[in-house]
């Protein structure tokens, strides 16, 4: 394909895309009447309105306004340097996996490495207030789900996300971003670091239009995408009213595994996560359940998702014991250990300070080692 015929065929995918009234559902009625978006384009008005309402049919005959043409401009330019790409509904580079759901994008404008793309995946999700064994647990199962050869796929928000495709990087299988935003654009800006680390070693990948800002709508509907692209979803804390409980109900419609990992039972972390269990999602406690039910498995022994205890004295050690593995609070703690509540607090700085700890909102405690 020469140049102009590429840029001509792009143009006319972008100003089918950017035609008011236009969703991916109705494109895929006129693509399937029409071919190509060139033909659309050159449809009379009558047979377009066959397809689609009157005033979609005034829309797609209309002329080619300013504005269109200036995003057509701005596309076509970002699609020319290097790593980027728009994928179009009828690109040979189309995920084949996304063709099988519902809603399929039009349009997918990627960065990074396309290949990712067509390899064997696994979306991790979960809370962007996650605990810090929840941060340790993600990015130690994506680390070895992608030793395993899979791509993590995950939505590059804080928490979860971001655990999940750091452990994705640390080895073959890297791992792909769905964001809610325009390519252009990376949210949340304290993510920019991990999103150039993405660009460059994964993919990101977004089905808005360049320059569309973060806006609350856009999150819930890409996670089709992030289920869609992946052979199972795995959650890994949320709240009872979760965008990742969201995401876990799009792959079981579409189709897919969902696993689940169980917390405590006073977690509001755990509440989600549960409730998928409860509905039929696969409990999981380490990232070779997942390779085995998925029929994929890994060439290195999954790690613990727990540390190991450090040099500790035999009063710290007592104290661990008695807390065992439920959070806890400190008065409670105090009672079981039978010590003074100054004296139990001094005990817990050394120990969070040597990582056996963590101190969870509300002052409550949560154990971080194994035995």
């Amino acid at each position: 394909m020469t140049q102009a015929d590429w840029t001509q065929e792009l143009s006319s995918w972008i100003r089918l895309e950017q035609t008011p009234g236009v969703g991916p559902e109705t494109a895929r009625k006129l693509l399937g009447a029409f071919g190509p978006p060139e033909n659309v384009f050159t449809a009379s008005f009558s047979s377009l309105h066959d397809i689609v309402s009157e005033r979609i049919a005034r829309a797609l005959t209309a002329p080619l306004n300013d504005e269109v043409q200036a995003r057509i401009g701005k596309t076509i330019e970002w699609a020319q340097q290097s790593g980027n790409r728009v994928i179009t509904l009828g690109d040979a580079a189309y995920p084949k996996t996304l063709l099988d759901i519902p809603d399929p994008p039009l349009m997918l404008y990627a960065k990074g490495r396309l290949e990712l793309l067509a390899s064997p995946a696994l979306a991790v999700v979960g809370s962007r207030n996650a605990t810090t064994q929840g941060i340790v647990n993600a990015e130690n199962f994506s680390k070895t789900l992608s030793q395993s050869g899979l791509s993590i796929i995950s939505g590059l928000a804080l928490g979860i996300d971001t655990a999940a495709h750091r452990g994705g990087l640390q080895a073959h299988g890297s791992t792909v971003a769905v964001i809610g935003t325009g390519a252009d654009i990376v949210y949340p800006a304290r993510n920019r670091s991990l999103a150039h680390q993405i660009a460059a070693e994964g993919c990101i990948i977004s089905e808005y239009p360049l320059g569309t800002p973060a806006m609350a709508a856009n999150f819930p509907r890409r996670n089709r995408i992030i289920s869609g692209l992946a052979r199972g979803v795995l959650v890994i804390e949320a709240a009872a009213q979760s965008g990742s409980l969201i995401t876990a109900r799009m792959a079981a419609e579409q189709g897919r595994d969902v696993f689940a990992i169980p917390g405590s039972i006073h977690s509001p972390l755990a509440k989600g996560c549960h409730l998928l269990i409860k509905q039929g999602a696969k409990l999981v406690e380490s990232a070779q359940d997942v390779l085995e039910e998925i029929g994929h498995y890994a060439s290195h022994p999954a790690p613990s998702t727990m540390a190991s205890i450090p040099d500790c004295d035999a009063e710290a050690m007592r104290i661990l014991n008695v807390l065992g593995f439920d959070p806890l609070a400190p008065d409670a703690l105090a009672a079981r250990c039978k010590i003074g509540i100054a004296d139990l607090h001094a005990q817990l700085l050394t120990l969070e300070l040597d990582g056996c700890i963590e101190m969870l909102p509300g002052g409550i405690i949560r154990r971080l080692v194994t035995p």
